[in-house]
């Protein structure tokens, strides 16, 4: 386990994804940020350009507690596709660079080679979790925000990280997903699927027992039109993730892989 989650961060550094993944966090702070200064000063917002003369904002307070919410919305809704890419290239790239064969010849087990992989996606996820957080919190200071308070800070916080570890739990199908597709197109196209009917099931009503949707309720996204996701949802995500680690691994155990 110890060498192969060596060389699985070893091919993350060398990538590009995690510059990639680190700028769109970054732009989902900033948008955040806009957002609230927005908010905070519509007429001044209008005068600089960043808002449209007929156009209203509404669902937010620019004030620490609704920025907070508005960051574990972003690492919800956004968290799925960011963190869905992050374990489509995890286990994807090992059949498109062709790899997967000379990796599975090594004398490490499977499951230790799947077990490190996924243990790079939490630890990538954490790390993109902090990054917001700490993004956020210099933002909303440079922005002055009110209402700060250090339970305020914690309780959006915890909800932030919550919100991003049940994104980061429903992206284990999608190591499956790019495991028996061999590649990354399959898993694309059913992270595509999972993004477009998390949004219509929550807009029907039934998120809350829809994994895909749940982390964005829990966040918030739509706001007290709808009930938050009970334990039910909770346990749905996390019987999701679990299903979605052991469904991959007992896979690269039996698949024949010839390539």
């Amino acid at each position: 386990m110890r060498e192969a989650l060596w060389a699985e961060l070893r091919k993350a550094r060398r990538s590009r994804l995690p510059w990639i993944t680190t700028l769109a966090f970054t732009i989902a702070a900033l948008v955040c940020g806009m957002f609230m200064f927005i908010l905070a000063d519509p007429a001044r917002a209008r005068a600089l350009g960043l808002l449209g003369g007929k156009a209203q904002l509404a669902g937010a307070d620019a004030d620490w507690p609704g920025y907070l919410a508005l960051l574990a919305q972003a690492v919800a809704v956004g968290g799925l596709g960011v963190y869905g890419l992050i374990a489509i290239w995890l286990f994807g790239r090992e059949f498109s660079d062709r790899t997967a064969t000379d990796l599975l010849a090594l004398p490490t087990s499977r499951t230790a080679i799947v077990a490190a992989k996924f243990t790079v996606a939490a630890i990538w996820a954490l790390l993109l979790a902090f990054l917001l957080a700490g993004l956020g919190l210099l933002i909303g200071a440079l922005l002055g925000l009110p209402a700060w308070s250090a339970p305020t800070a914690i309780d959006g916080l915890m909800r932030l990280f919550a919100a991003a570890a049940l994104a980061a739990l429903t992206t284990t199908p999608l190591a499956l997903a790019a495991s028996m597709g061999r590649g990354y197109l399959a898993a694309v196209g059913v992270l595509f699927g999972l993004v477009f009917a998390s949004q219509v099931i929550a807009a029907l009503g039934y998120g809350g027992v829809f994994p895909w949707s749940v982390p964005g309720l829990y966040a918030g996204i739509t706001g007290s039109g709808q009930d938050p996701p009970g334990l039910l949802g909770l346990l749905l995500v996390a019987l999701t993730g679990a299903a979605g680690a052991v469904a991959t691994a007992a896979w690269w155990n039996r698949a024949d892989h010839t390539r």
